[in-house]
Order: C-alpha cells, then sequence, then structure tokens
C-alpha cells in the first residue's frame, strides 16, 4: 500500500509500476494532454452531440478551463472528491475534463439513486462539491440534497446543471479561466476517480482507478477495434458507469473519435441518433442491444451505418449475438467482458473472420492483461475446466476506497477476484478466449446496473410483516436479471409486491433496486448451519422465468 494525492490509500506494487511504465503500458501523461494535443490538431472538429447541440473541442477546452477556474476559486485542491449525478449530458464530458485539469478525483453517481445511497456515497467519499440536475425525469434532485445537506459536513457546494440553485453551472463557468500555465503538475499515478460498485457486503464499495489505468485501457480499446477520427460512437450507457466515462470522456480526445449521447434511453430514439449521426460504433448492456435489435428487425438499413457493437454488462446470450449479427451483416457484434474494477478485461473480437467466437465466448484475453482460472485452493485448473476468474494488467483498479475492503479479493500475486466461474479457451489461432459460465458474487446485474441483495435484504428486514427474506437474480427477456425475493412472512401477516415497493420507496431507495418478483414461502431451503441456500433459490427463480417466458 502507498498514500496518494489526497490521503487515498492505493494497492501498490513497484515493481509491477516499473515494469509497465518501461514497456509503455502506463504513459507519463493524462487525458489533459490528450485533449491539449486534439485542440492544437483542429479545435473545430465536433467532440460530442447531444440532440441538436454539437460541442467542437476548443468550445470544450475552453468551458473545461473556465469551470478549472471556477474549482481553483472555490478553494479544491489536487485530490479534493468533485461528484456528480448527471444524466448522459455534454456538461459532465467538461467536468471531467476539468477536473483533471486540476488534478482532483471525480466521483460518477447513477442520477438513479435516491437519499438513501447519495447520502452514503457523498459521505463515504467526503465529496466536497457535487454537480446535479435541478430536476431529471421527475426527479427533484435539489430537493433530495437540501434534505441530506445537514448529514454531509465536508460537502461545501451545489452547482446545479440546467436549473436554478445555490449555484448554476452558467454562475461556475462565469469567472475567469484557469491559466494554462498555472495548472497542477498531476501525477499520472494519483487516483482520478472514485466510482461505487455494489458489492455482496450491502453497501457500495468506492473503486479507485488512477489516471494510469484509465488511459490504459481507453488505448486498449480504440486500438483493438481501430477508433480513429472517421468514427462517430453511439454511447447509451450511462456516463456514470464505466463504460459510458470510458466513450464520453476519454475515447473521443484520445482517438479522435466524436461521441453521440442520449439521456433518456428509448430504443426509437437510439435508433435515429444513429441514423441522423450515422454512427459507426456502439455498446452497451443487453437491453440496449435486444431493444435495438426488436425495433429495427424489420429495417435493417436503420443501422446501417454500424460497424461494431460490443455488449456486456450483464448476461449476454449467443443467440442475441447471432440475430444481431444476421440482421445487420455489415458490423460486427460480439460479447466483451469486465467489471468496474477490472475495465474491459477482454476485448471481444476485432474480425468478422472471429464472428463466432464473438457469439460463443466472452471475448479474446489480450496481453498485458492475464487471466487464472483456479479451484477454491487457488490452484490452476486444466484448460477448459471450470473455476474462479482471476485477473489483473495495467488497467485494474488500485483498491477499494476502505483497504478493509481490499480482504479476500485478491490472491498473493495481485490477481483480483472477478467473482465469476468461467473457463478458458483456445482459438485456432492460439487467442485466449474466457467464456463465463457463472457467478460466486451474489449480484443481479439489472440493465448493467449492480444490485446487491443484501442492501436490498437489510433494508427489507425492517419490514414488520417480513420474517426472513432472500433475494437472487432471475432471468428476465427485458433487463437480463431482475430481484426475486423469498419472503417468509411473520405469523399472521400477509406481504405482496406493492407493499414492498411501498415500503422501499419511503426509506429512499432506487426503484431499480426493488424486487419485481416476489414468491411467499413458509421455509427457506438452508445448511445445517442454518444459512440460506441461495443456489437453490435461484435455481427456482430460474425455472419461474422459464415458465413465465413466451
Amino acid at each position: 500500500m502507498r498514500n496518494a494525492t489526497g490521503g487515498f490509500a492505493i494497492r501498490w506494487d513497484q515493481e509491477t509500476a516499473r515494469r509497465y511504465r518501461l514497456e509503455g503500458w502506463w504513459q507519463p501523461t493524462t487525458l489533459v494532454d490528450a485533449a491539449r494535443a486534439r485542440v492544437a490538431e483542429d479545435s473545430d472538429r465536433v467532440l460530442l452531440i447531444e440532440g441538436e447541440r454539437h460541442l467542437t473541442r476548443g468550445q470544450a477546452w475552453r468551458e473545461a478551463l473556465r469551470l478549472a477556474g471556477f474549482f481553483q476559486r472555490r478553494g479544491l485542491v489536487p485530490g479534493d472528491v468533485v461528484s456528480f449525478q448527471l444524466p448522459n449530458w455534454i456538461e459532465s464530458a467538461i467536468l471531467a475534463l476539468a477536473a483533471r485539469m486540476c488534478g482532483l478525483v471525480v466521483n460518477p453517481i447513477p442520477p438513479i439513486y435516491r437519499g438513501s445511497e447519495l447520502a452514503y456515497i457523498l459521505a463515504d467519499c467526503r465529496a466536497k462539491m457535487i454537480f446535479v440536475p435541478q430536476v431529471f425525469r421527475r426527479h427533484d434532485h435539489t430537493a433530495m440534497l437540501a434534505e441530506l445537506r445537514g448529514e454531509l459536513p465536508a460537502l461545501q457546494d451545489i452547482v446545479v446543471v440546467r436549473g436554478a440553485g445555490p449555484l448554476t453551472w452558467d454562475e461556475a463557468l462565469s469567472g475567469e479561466p484557469l491559466d494554462e500555465t498555472e495548472m497542477p503538475q498531476v501525477d499520472p499515478a494519483a487516483v482520478m476517480m472514485v466510482m461505487y460498485t455494489s458489492g455482496t457486503t450491502g453497501r457500495p464499495k468506492g473503486v479507485m482507478h488512477i489516471h494510469h489505468g484509465f488511459d490504459h485501457r481507453v488505448r486498449a480499446m480504440g486500438e483493438a477495434w481501430n477508433i480513429g477520427p472517421d468514427d462517430t460512437v453511439f454511447m447509451p450507457s450511462p456516463v456514470s458507469h464505466i463504460t459510458g466515462a470510458f466513450w464520453a470522456f476519454d475515447m473521443p480526445w484520445v482517438r479522435g473519435s466524436k461521441s453521440v449521447l442520449i439521456d433518456v434511453w428509448a430504443a426509437e430514439d437510439g435508433i435515429r441518433c444513429i441514423e441522423d449521426n450515422a454512427c459507426t460504433v456502439s455498446g452497451g448492456a443487453t437491453p440496449f442491444l435486444q431493444q435495438l435489435i426488436d425495433v429495427a428487425r424489420e429495417r435493417p438499413g436503420a443501422l446501417s451505418s454500424l460497424r461494431l457493437f460490443f455488449c456486456g454488462g450483464t448476461t449476454v446470450s449467443p443467440e442475441l449475438i447471432r440475430a444481431a449479427s444476421g440482421i445487420f451483416p455489415q458490423a460486427l457484434f460480439f460479447r466483451v467482458y469486465g467489471s468496474t474494477e477490472m475495465t474491459t478485461a477482454t476485448l471481444g473480437i476485432s474480425d468478422a473472420c472471429q464472428a463466432a467466437l464473438g457469439a460463443e465466448t466472452d471475448g479474446a484475453v489480450r496481453f498485458p492483461v492475464e487471466m487464472r482460472i483456479v479451484d477454491d485452493a487457488g490452484e490452476t485448473m486444466p484448460a477448459g475446466d471450470e473455476g474462479e476468474i482471476l485477473m489483473r494488467g495495467p488497467g485494474l483498479f488500485v483498491g477499494y476506497l476502505h483497504p478493509s475492503d481490499n480482504d479476500g479479493n485478491f490472491n498473493s500475486d495481485g490477481f483480483f477476484r472477478m467473482g465469476d466461474l468461467g473457463r478458458a479457451l483456445t482459438s485456432d489461432a492460439g487467442d485466449e478466449y474466457v467464456v463465463i459460465t457463472g457467478r460466486k458474487k451474489d449480484i443481479i446485474i439489472r440493465s448493467g446496473e449492480n444490485v446487491s441483495p443484501k442492501e436490498v435484504e437489510d433494508l427489507l428486514y425492517g419490514h414488520p410483516a417480513i420474517a426472513e427474506v432472500a433475494i437472487v437474480a432471475m432471468p428476465s427477456a427485458a433487463t437480463g436479471e431482475k430481484g426475486c425475493a423469498f419472503v417468509l412472512p411473520r405469523v399472521g401477516e400477509t406481504i405482496d409486491l406493492p407493499s414492498i415497493r411501498a415500503f422501499l420507496d419511503r426509506l429512499g431507495l432506487a426503484k431499480q433496486k426493488y424486487p419485481e418478483h416476489l414468491v411467499v414461502v413458509d421455509d427457506l431451503p438452508r445448511v445445517p448451519s442454518g444459512k440460506i441456500k441461495k443456489d437453490v433459490l435461484r435455481l427456482e427463480a430460474r425455472a419461474i422465468a422459464e415458465k413465465e417466458m413466451p
């Protein structure tokens, strides 16, 4: 461990860091250097598109300098945390660049989160400033923060984007820009992002990434998929998730492409974005692709500009990839694999001759990413055998915000336990691929969003009618997975799904985390120690889903 700027305790191995630098996987630069070079190259070239708004490189650079000046005037220093709970708006990308100009740490928070999650995250990472919409999707974010303000002594400023508030975006950009000659020297090995992910322990955990690692994975994707200035990327994934952040904040600067953002997902609107902007690249969780092909199935010309679509974040069936490839033969569709901690662990495929592997595997593991498949004792499994997936590489996160959360998540060689089961597959060309076969961690992935069953269970144990509850993943055609709650009611009490939803709503939990299926039981399956056998419940939930699916 070592202490980084801002007092963050990060996992650090000096020899590994030396090797990554020596071999060029880690560059001695940050996103600011890439952005400055792109502006010098062509300041009038479009960088981001959102609806009718087109932002050029020069405009983005100048607005980021103004926001960076605001950060300094408000007393923020390198290592301070700036949170944002914004939709896929252009302002989020400007904020991300300005923060890196000042050496600040960004903390993206999904807009779907409500008071319970928001208060925890802001306090946990000691955020000094947060950017929010005034109202988004009928939810008043400013009112929510006003209620929480007393619980957040570290929070100095609330900046409202596209609305009125204590401070507004326009006011933040109204002052003098940061003098480029006064930009702080930012260490690429410093923490640049804390992004929270749900885990098996209930409360979300802060995942720390440094400039080096984030930059490496952007370059790796860009090189593997030949992203360049001729590409226009349609990015429906939220910028508060790792995928959206890569493609909205970094890829346009690093590879010279431009990105098209959409703040509220609807398949018809997504198709319109792709058509209107002749988008060549897209990606996202299973529901995005499923809904796109459902709508565009009878009009294959609608996506004729696409050349590749990467799909991950939750279960991706081979049939879905094959169906998409059959309807849109001009494009390459494939599965990818990764997590917030180990970003883009695989890079799918890069050529049409690998199409079968794109459907049947979760992607190629390309050096310098390393993978091990191990048994319960940590011993490497024979090729083709199922085991736990461990990975490491230059894009691996540098630990959780609380060092104790790292316990048990790494082996002695620095490999991260992905929480999934899988097997390695070697292609005819000798490349290594991974096939995900199951999950060790008890996580529900709903539309690419991690939901911790324990977090919801812990809340439901406060329901007066519930004696015991166990929540597991249930397959869903619409969202990939959804929560299925097995509930043992208290004696003499009854329970139904509307009452569960009303209870969680009063507690301020995001609606996307609510169980969507309820099974009332007389008892729960257990091991001799009394622990609930969730593997049995998962099988039951899957059987229920299979009966209900057309």
